[in-house]
């Protein structure tokens, strides 16, 4: 048996409302992995594009963009 089948044979015992925990805890675990991800330089994201365009024209565009928007405590 391999471990998916061994969880939810478990999984499949517990009462509904620890299903439920269950469900929240892997979600809240998939949210972690995507917040701990590195974020991809935008120069990197358009490198498929034959730009030929300094960094720093990357910069002032991304100040451009994001440098007003609000930033919430995490």
């Amino acid at each position: 048996m391999n471990l998916e089948q061994v969880l939810l044979n478990k999984f499949r015992t517990l009462p509904i409302e620890k299903q439920q925990e269950v469900l929240d805890f892997t979600e809240f675990l998939q949210q972690k992995k995507l917040k701990s991800q590195p974020l991809h330089p935008l120069k990197g994201l358009c490198s498929d594009l034959n730009l030929d365009l300094p960094e720093k024209a990357f910069v002032e565009a991304r100040r451009e963009m994001w440098g007003n928007f609000p930033r919430g405590d995490i």
